[in-house]
């Protein structure tokens, strides 16, 4: 059988659009869906596929928001959102559970301007890039209002910040960036971009299928873009200030086949998928066959004149294709990626 149709709720003119979900029409909606279609709940599946749907909130998919993923194309995030509720509608058969993550934040975070003050108490503006040199020479150094405010030594966390931007440098991550304050936790742009949170909310009905939320971001002392597990584990004492979340990396290679799409490409998405491929790595090469990544639903950040972060999103996505993973389109029919075992029947 082919895909299934687009419900008529769905308005592709208004995924850039801030609006209510009106909860009770939509799963009267997803009743009806279910006779129309004839479909079976998530548990019956045959094969089991997971959507992991990475950060897709207001805040980055959004123009008018803070941390808007453009894209080179000055569109990206509201393209792939579009392109994402299409994928989930016409694939609801198919999908048995949805992983949503929420990046999470409150102000005083390592990666938020009040953080870090120069010699005469400036603050490093939005996208400052904090190296370790300019750390070493003074020209960044811990606010100390910002570390009193939180209970925590002066002394320890001067300390900590060189080893956290070292860390990063030895890890091959980027390195320390100042970002707009954005996913404020409480606030509208911590929410699910209306037009996606609808189709979660119409697939959990129309599955039966309880959508796996998931927080990252809000320790304050790490950047966290992979759902999977902060930048930095372990302060410069050896103790541990985070972990990798394994239970979660355990229950997506559970799953028959894990589809990733979000934002950005060039941060949460890429990390998450790194994050998930070492682990793969640590129990099984083969097991990178199993996951699906949408191209066609993911930007990179890009602000003009000022940074642009697509060839690393895309030479990530090349070393990820390389390793067993399968870069698809969100327009290919779901049983093409899958072979005859996912077959509609």
């Amino acid at each position: 059988m082919p895909s299934l149709p687009v419900p008529p709720h769905f308005d592709p003119e208004r995924v850039s659009e801030v609006w209510p979900v009106r909860y009770e029409e939509r799963a009267a909606d997803a009743e009806r869906w279910v006779a129309e279609h004839d479909l079976r709940p998530a548990r019956e599946d045959g094969v089991s596929v997971c959507l992991v749907c990475v950060d897709v909130q207001n805040t980055f998919c959004l123009p008018e928001f803070e941390l808007y993923v453009r894209g080179r194309t000055g569109t990206g995030a509201v393209d792939d959102n579009r392109r994402l509720c299409e994928f989930i509608y016409r694939n609801l058969d198919v999908i048995t559970q949805i992983v949503p993550t929420l990046d999470t934040h409150m102000a005083m975070q390592i990666f938020h301007s009040i953080w870090l003050v120069d010699e005469e108490g400036n603050h490093p503006a939005p996208y400052t890039i904090v190296t370790v040199q300019d750390v070493f020479d003074g020209r960044w150094r811990p606010n100390p209002d910002v570390v009193r405010a939180l209970g925590l030594d002066e002394e320890y966390v001067r300390r900590y910040l060189i080893h956290y931007v070292q860390r990063l440098a030895r890890g091959g991550k980027y390195a320390l960036t100042i970002w707009p304050y954005h996913a404020m936790l409480g606030g509208i742009g911590h929410a699910l971009v209306p037009a996606v949170e609808e189709a979660i909310f119409f697939h959990g009905i129309a599955r039966s299928s309880q959508p796996d939320f998931r927080v990252k971001g809000n320790n304050p002392l790490t950047e966290h873009y992979s759902i999977l597990g902060p930048e930095v584990v372990d302060d410069q004492r050896g103790n541990a200030i985070g972990e990798k979340n394994r239970p979660l990396i355990e229950k997506l290679l559970a799953f028959d086949a894990v589809v990733i799409a979000g934002q950005a490409k060039s941060h949460c998405v890429a990390w998450t998928i790194d994050d998930l491929l070492t682990g793969i790595t640590a129990v099984d090469r083969s097991l990178a066959e199993k996951v699906y990544l949408l191209e066609d639903c993911t930007s990179s950040v890009v602000v003009p004149g000022v940074v642009d972060w697509t060839e690393d999103a895309d030479a990530a996505f090349q070393r990820f294709a390389a390793a067993g993973m399968h870069v698809v389109r969100s327009t290919q029919p779901i049983d093409t990626w899958l072979g005859p075992r996912a077959a509609r029947v």
